[in-house]
């Protein structure tokens, strides 16, 4: 097996793990629970929960579960933001041998109702701002919870004076419904939960067309997180927290840093709201955590915060930036460093791959515009995108494929789906087709050109929106960028590309086509570009290139 980047890992780090313990995630934070009941779990709003408590939590509620009829394999849905009580209730499931079905909590309702029908669960847990939501779609129980349940005491008290009502959180529940504290009076709880059980149903495909609910197993997550944790063991050394401010419902968040942090036994700091980036930065502050999660916008954004602009606070506690779930623009990359001290590292995968990794090395080269190099276990090739039986050498771009021993069990309750998108090798091993271009260096890094379906056709030409955005990105007045194809009678498409200024200075048309024609061909500059406030983008901020081109055509639809 061709597999270069073992050349290039960073000392210490393994080719292979080897054997991974027969273990669940519940195992592993039952099993530290009983070393180390005092350690800390989870940092939430400046409240410090104990692996002991989240697990005494976890078993309580797993009493309450069962008394409403939860049994092994049903769903339980989750429409909470990141909270310790997303986590309880995730572990609660769990120890029952039940599958959480997490939810997007930005979704309209024709929407949540369209992911509900994919995974159907038998039970929704709720928060108080959702409920009514959740009542116009959903017929079964719903269990509702407060964002104050897990504050410390003088923020809870703050809360309910000044912010409950004001905010939707304060509602009265309809008969057959259950406030979730109701159903934690219990003690300790055998958990039923075993390595090959099903652990999630997430939702991937909702902005490319048909919902999918993408199955993984408790065996998969112990393994992602057992990668995760030896490839970045410096950044983590020392205890400090894996910060999210990335929905939990989201593979990032549930399949990456959740796991990795349980493995690592390092705290895992939630931020419920991402897009209070005031309180973002404050939590970086107050809490110093080691490793930031984040997606490119993000970044984009607690560097525009004015008192991270002027170099008032102090970031430099980050170690590590894991930045994915969308492209890293370089210039983005170098001006993050710049005002933490410490290393981006970008990486790439996708929901159905359970996030088996390609990531660039904490230590050592990080290749300008790649994504990495795959980790521990994983393996990448790359196809011809019209035959994937042909395997294209070093340099060519083709579609992008992972084998590993974590990807998706297939799409829950969608065979024709799963067989489109795994594929079985003759030697037992399964791989997935990605539907992303890109291609391999000779040193094995891989660099990702784009979706197959963004490719823009013009006057013949092929040109990927990505490496216009890359330029365009580079310009110092420009602080976002999306581009894309849309129809033109005479060349069949056009480029075009949207801007977000940076400050206060708003670069014109011409000028960003000018920056454009030292940099690109003369197909490639884009034939219009408009100066926008903002970019739509998906919870996890994605820049929706699609919903663009819709704009632009005057074709209403919703995107999440």
């Amino acid at each position: 097996m061709n597999a270069p980047w073992l050349e290039h890992y960073a000392p210490g780090v393994p080719p292979s793990i080897g054997t991974y313990p027969e273990k669940t995630l519940v195992d592993v934070l039952r099993d530290r629970a009983r070393r180390e009941p005092d350690a800390v779990a989870v940092l939430f709003k400046g409240r410090r929960l104990s692996v002991a408590e989240l697990d005494r939590a976890s078993d309580a509620l797993a009493h309450g579960f069962e008394r409403l009829g939860i049994q092994r394999g049903h769903r339980v849905g989750l429409l909470l933001p990141n909270a310790p009580q997303f986590l309880v209730a995730m572990l609660a499931a769990w120890k029952l041998g039940a599958i959480c079905a997490p939810q997007n909590p930005i979704h309209t309702d024709r929407e949540l109702e369209t992911s509900l029908a994919v995974s159907d669960p038998a039970v929704m847990v709720v928060l108080t701002p959702f409920y009514e939501r959740v009542k116009r779609v959903y017929a079964k129980p719903v269990i509702a919870t407060n964002i104050k349940e897990f504050f410390p005491p003088v923020l809870r008290t703050l809360f309910t004076l000044f912010r409950e009502k004001k905010d939707g959180h304060r509602i009265t529940l309809r008969e057959g419904d259950r406030w979730l504290p109701e159903l934690m009076p219990g003690g300790a709880f055998a958990s039923r939960c075993q390595p090959h059980d099903h652990a999630l149903i997430l939702m991937s495909g909702g902005t490319t067309g048909t919902p999918k609910g993408v199955l993984i197993d408790h065996r998969s997550l112990l393994m992602t997180g057992t990668q995760l944790s030896v490839w970045l063991r410096e950044a983590l050394q020392g205890g400090g927290a894996i910060m999210l401010p990335l929905p939990l419902f989201h593979a990032y968040g549930a399949a990456a840093a959740l796991p990795a942090a349980w493995v690592a036994e390092v705290p895992l700091l939630l931020i419920p709201n991402p897009r209070d980036i005031d309180d973002l930065v404050k939590t970086i502050v107050r809490d110093r955590p080691s490793l930031l999660c984040v997606v490119p916008t993000l970044m984009s954004a607690i560097l525009a915060h004015p008192k991270v602009a002027a170099g008032r606070v102090d970031l430099r506690s980050l170690k590590g930036t894991f930045s994915g779930a969308a492209p890293l623009l370089a210039e983005t990359k170098k001006r993050f460093e710049e005002a933490t001290g410490g290393r981006v590292i970008e990486g790439y995968s996708l929901t159905e791959a359970t996030v088996a990794a390609c990531v660039n090395p904490y230590r050592g080269p990080n290749k300008i515009g790649s994504v990495g190099m795959p980790l521990p276990d994983v393996h990448v090739t790359i196809v011809d995108a019209d035959d994937s039986d042909r395997e294209l050498p070093a340099g060519q771009t083709g579609e992008i494929v992972f084998r590993a021993p974590q990807l998706m069990q297939g799409y829950w309750n969608d065979p024709e789906e799963t067989a489109g998108a795994l594929r079985a090798g003759p030697d037992g091993t399964r791989s997935l087709l990605t539907g992303d271009l890109g291609y391999l260096d000779q040193d094995g890094y891989l660099f990702i050109v784009d979706r197959k379906k963004d490719l823009i056709k013009t006057s013949g030409c092929q040109v990927w929106p990505r490496e216009i955005e890359e330029v365009i990105a580079t310009h110092p007045s420009v602080a976002e960028v999306g581009a894309a194809g849309v129809p033109d009678a005479r060349r069949g498409e056009v480029v075009m590309a949207w801007v977000v200024p940076r400050g206060e200075a708003t670069p014109s048309e011409a000028e960003l086509r000018d920056f454009c024609r030292d940099k690109l061909a003369p197909y490639k500059v884009p034939a219009r570009i408009h100066i926008r406030r903002e970019l739509p983008k998906t919870l996890v901020g994605k820049v929706l290139r699609r919903a663009l081109v819709a704009e632009e055509l005057g074709v209403t639809r919703p995107w999440n």
